[in-house]
């Protein structure tokens, strides 16, 4: 399988502690999301762990030693079905056991990570995944996502620095209420006085975006002002906690600062919710709870009447938003009451994202100030859509296992060639660049428009089996496969297989609106029609208009 990025390793080593380079696994915070190992328990109890919670319900009416399980025994699984060293049972012997919503063949996103050289961690840089190719495509796409969103929703995007002297914190109050969970860097050599000051990597982007609002005068009329912010955070989390993609110290966040009049606080946190909702949606996701944090108990600015006019215009605004939501006392930020979004994934299990935190003190402690027809100092909205992206992505990660919607996929299309002839393999050749990256001959050596699709398009020129090859496809779950032999280097067609495609439904009707009722020939080796999805003859130019059509329809 060749592809101009570098070659993927399948190796689970790092998983399991072992490494020859270097790379180990971050460490792990749940360990129940881990596979289980083969242990001393007795036959009884492996037994009920391979069955489940309910097997584990049945309780013996005696100590149970082998073939005694006391009234109604369960029945056996063969153990030939068992794979203890995995801690999973083939899937094909406990489907009527496991629970609908959790596949016995679930993995969670460290091992699955590794499985498909998505990322890695590195001792040299604990809590610091390194992504790779294909994990690196999926983290742009995410981005990609959100920037197309922030024209309707009045949002720029800034660039701010990394590093900023310990004076700005405490200034912001992060020194005094934050300081704990900040990396300090000292800089200088003495050469100068000023060098030798204290200086911390920002663990949030709000005091960059006040220095940003305060650089000029501001008219209420400019108000709302938005920016954005994808800049990497550090935060200096303890080592114990540090778990895959899931806690980090080191993490890009969607970040998003709004400054607006006291009025206009309510519009924009409503817009706010719909730019979750519209996001969530298109990620297929959910469904999510709204909660209200109020004021900590302990360690917050502000007086107690400006925390309690902050929490009344959130409050307003859940209620305008048609959403059902509940109080978390004291759990607000330092500075303020907050919105947390909750999102609950296809395993029941529950996971803060996206966070909505109103601010009226940062502005003050900055001098924040408009001037019009009545003067006034800004408030200060707090928002993240997907919140740490390095999070978000571990959850997509587990819902999708692998099997990715074609826009955000790493592996879109794969060409397996049937025969080694010279015309099989220059017609494929040909075919994946352009299917890969389209480029009109009219071109020659201009620049491409920034808007030029692009698609990752692998080949497979060996000389193996076709049944071989599509194994291999599979097992690396590409959304397209594509077949070129003979007749189709005679026929300029490609025989396409859409099987591994998510979103069957609107799949096809894709499909129909390109090609009604397009058909590959049925083959020995492949069915033409899996999961309900039709093998399909189409031409180069219905190929790019397919590939086309599920991006933008985000499928």
């Amino acid at each position: 399988m060749t592809r101009a990025s570098p070659m993927r390793s399948t190796s689970h080593q790092w998983l399991l502690g072992k490494s020859t380079t270097g790379a180990v696994p971050l460490k792990v915070l749940h360990p129940s999301r881990l596979p289980r190992r083969s242990c001393s328990c007795t036959p009884v109890q492996r037994e009920q762990q391979e069955l489940g919670p309910k097997v584990q319900q049945v309780k013996p009416a005696r100590r149970a030693t082998r073939g005694s399980y006391g009234p109604e025994p369960p029945k056996k699984i063969p153990r030939k079905t068992q794979n203890f060293s995995r801690g999973r049972t083939n899937p094909t012997n406990t489907s009527k056991l496991a629970k609908p919503d959790t596949p016995p063949d679930t993995l969670d996103h460290r091992a699955l990570g590794a499985e498909l050289s998505l990322f890695i961690g590195d001792t040299s840089s604990p809590g610091s995944p390194l992504f790779q190719p294909d994990g690196a495509h999926i983290f742009q796409k995410l981005q990609a996502l959100l920037r197309a969103q922030y024209p309707s929703f009045g949002f720029q995007e800034v660039i701010t620095p990394n590093l900023y002297k310990e004076d700005l914190w405490r200034q912001s109050g992060h020194w005094d209420n934050y300081k704990d969970a900040m990396f300090a860097v000292k800089g200088g050599t003495a050469l100068n006085d000023d060098d030798n000051a204290r200086y911390s990597l920002k663990p949030m982007n709000c005091p960059g975006h006040c220095l940003l609002y305060k650089s000029r005068n501001r008219s209420w009329r400019e108000l709302p002002i938005r920016y954005a912010d994808f800049a990497a955070l550090h935060r200096n989390e303890v080592s114990g906690s540090l778990s895959g993609l899931t806690r980090v110290r080191r993490f890009h966040q969607d970040d998003g600062h709004i400054f607006c009049t006291p009025d206009q606080v309510r519009q924009e946190i409503i817009s706010t919710l719909k730019f979750v909702e519209l996001v969530y949606n298109t990620l297929r996701v959910g469904p999510y709870k709204l909660f209200l944090s109020t004021k900590p108990f302990h360690e917050f600015i502000g007086s107690d009447e400006t925390w309690k006019i902050a929490e009344d215009q959130l409050k307003d605004a859940l209620n305008q938003s048609g959403h059902t939501w509940s109080v978390k006392a004291g759990e607000g930020a330092f500075y303020g009451p907050k919105i947390d979004i909750v999102l609950t994934d296809k395993h029941g299990k529950e996971h803060q994202t996206a966070t909505i935190q109103l601010d009226f003190q940062l502005p003050k402690r900055f001098g924040l100030q408009y001037v019009g027809q009545e003067p006034g100092i800004p408030v200060m909205i707090h928002r993240a859509i997907l919140g740490s992206l390095e999070r978000f992505m571990a959850l997509l990660i587990e819902q999708f296992q692998g099997h990715w919607p074609f826009w955000l996929s790493p592996r879109q299309l794969t060409i397996l060639t049937v025969g080694e002839s010279a015309e099989v393999l220059a017609y494929a050749s040909e075919m994946a660049k352009q299917l890969a990256c389209p480029i009109p001959a009219t071109y020659g050596l201009k620049p491409l428009p920034l808007s030029h699709p692009r698609y990752n398009v692998d080949t497979d020129f060996r000389n193996e089996t076709l049944a071989k090859k599509l194994l291999g496809a599979k097992t690396k779950k590409y959304n397209i496969i594509c077949i070129i032999g003979e007749k189709n280097v005679k026929g300029k067609c490609l025989d396409l297989d859409f099987s591994a495609q998510p979103m069957e439904k609107e799949t096809l009707q894709i499909l129909n609106r390109v090609k009604p009722g397009a058909r590959s020939p049925r083959q020995k080796i492949i069915s033409t029609k899996v999961r309900g999805i039709p093998g399909v003859k189409l031409n180069l130019y219905e190929t790019q208009l397919v590939m086309k059509m599920l991006c933008e329809s985000y499928l």
